[in-house]
């Protein structure tokens, strides 16, 4: 079944059976104010506007997906959809939740410097079991911000208007990707256990035939193993260690390489086919890069 595509905020208003919005590119909607429909068939949407949302005081299960993968959330949570990415969802007919959802249509941003800014956000492209959980502070912080945005449309609409509310929209932003990387630190186990596995997992595919195989591994093939998008994996590891996936791998990379240029007699294009090259000088070009030096060079301070 083909996805609904929902192009305008009064459009998803109008789905949603509550009253038009009152500016047309900019809405926040109560989740009070309706009850998604529930039913035993999937609800694919496509949305051509950005949509932040918390929700909180779940009762019933309802099925997010959006990205790649679906959670079943059981608490309070805040998650970002950009525009024309897939979302879908089911619910059973017990499902109730608290919260609000703000929705941003991309041409409120234009001619502002958050047109450009708002797809620095990584947390857009996270999966739906990475969302976001607050704590009792950080929820005040972002309802209060909301609020703002809601009086500031509600309001007479002025040629302050725009950049102001414009102006809290980036606040909330800076302030979710700030929870965000504290989320990260303060849930350790999980984070660390996925360091870990990131670890075990390029240890074994570098001390095996996988590398002349399959070439290196991608960062999208580490994040498919671990169930978890590319993005989420690779913001929580810079949170961690400050390096991203393909730097891990890449740091790797340049571990075995010195391995072998050390202990082992292989040729240089002996060394990059076994590390899963084609072309030796991809792999000379990736080796300086990394130590300010070439692999002979390198191998020559070792004689």
């Amino acid at each position: 079944m083909e996805p609904y595509n929902i192009k305008t905020i009064s459009q998803y208003h109008q789905v949603l059976g509550i009253a038009r919005p009152e500016h047309p590119l900019v809405s926040v909607i109560s989740l009070d104010e309706f009850k998604p429909p529930a039913g035993n068939s999937r609800i694919s949407v496509v949305f051509d506007f950005y949509i932040i949302s918390l929700k909180k005081n779940l009762e019933g299960t309802i099925n997010y997906s959006y990205g790649q993968q679906q959670y079943d959330f059981n608490e309070g949570f805040m998650f970002f959809i950009a525009p024309k990415q897939l979302f879908s969802f089911d619910a059973d007919h017990d499902f109730k939740s608290t919260g609000w959802m703000l929705l941003v249509h991309p041409d409120f941003l234009w001619s502002t410097s958050l047109a450009k800014t708002i797809k620095q956000y990584e947390f857009f492209n996270y999966s739906a079991n990475e969302a976001l959980f607050l704590s009792e502070k950080e929820e005040t912080t972002i309802a209060g911000i909301v609020q703002l945005i809601k009086q500031e449309y509600h309001a007479n609409i002025d040629k302050f208007s725009q950049g102001l509310i414009v102006a809290q929209i980036e606040l909330l932003l800076q302030y979710c990707d700030r929870f965000y990387n504290r989320q990260f630190i303060t849930r350790k186990i999980s984070s660390h256990q996925i360091l870990n596995r990131v670890e075990e997992m390029l240890d074994g595919y570098f001390n095996s035939d996988d590398l002349v195989k399959n070439g290196l591994p991608t960062v999208q093939v580490i994040a498919g193993h671990l169930n978890i998008s590319p993005t989420y994996l690779s913001s929580l590891l810079k949170a961690l260690t400050g390096q991203s996936t393909q730097q891990h791998i890449h740091g790797k990379l340049i571990e075995k390489a010195k391995e072998k240029l050390s202990v082992t007699g292989l040729s240089i294009s002996e060394i990059a086919y076994d590390l899963g090259f084609e072309h030796p000088q991809s792999f000379s070009k990736l080796f300086k890069s990394k130590t300010n030096l070439s692999p002979l060079e390198f191998r020559a301070s070792f004689n």
